[in-house]
């Protein structure tokens, strides 16, 4: 239990976060240099937060009723395991609300809600360049697996790649 109360709340996202989470999510691309890849809006996002069958979850940081920080997960699964996982999207918190312990407070937040659900692990990815994200996560118990690689089809190589189905 904390002596203090932390100067942010971090509580699930609602709908009227989405104008919110897209604007936190292009500063996210700018900080990656990922801006040209980025196509999501809040209405493209909605139904997958929040349709009738959502793919993913959001837990936003707030410091005086404006979203700063948020965290999109979404449940995977292990074979290895038999147990399903929690898997980190995105997280991100404004650079001028850096040094709050926020970034912490939000993995700590789903790794709790992982623990709750019964998943045998809670995984993301970092840029290989981001050395302070690196130490945060090593120094809070995550291993950084070098030895493992992100695959990914997207766009015309997806469409390309999902034509190839087996009669």
């Amino acid at each position: 239990m904390r002596d203090f109360e932390p100067p942010y709340v971090l509580r699930p996202a609602a709908r009227t976060d989405l104008p919110a989470i897209v604007g936190l999510i292009g500063e996210l691309a700018e900080f990656e240099n990922l801006s040209h890849l980025v196509t999501v809006r809040p209405e493209t996002l909605e139904p997958h937060l929040f349709g009738l069958r959502p793919v993913a979850e959001a837990v936003v940081a707030e410091v005086d009723a404006q979203v700063v920080g948020f965290a999109l997960f979404f449940t995977n699964f292990s074979t290895f395991l038999g147990r399903p996982g929690l898997y980190l999207e995105d997280l991100y918190v404004q650079p001028a609300h850096r040094g709050r312990g926020m970034g912490r407070a939000l993995l700590e937040h789903l790794g709790a809600l992982a623990v709750e659900r019964g998943c045998g692990r809670f995984e993301w990815s970092v840029l290989d360049w981001n050395a302070n994200a690196i130490a945060l996560y090593e120094k809070m118990g995550a291993t950084v697996m070098p030895e493992w690689r992100i695959c990914r089809v997207t766009g015309e190589a997806l469409a390309k790649f999902g034509s190839r189905r087996p009669s």
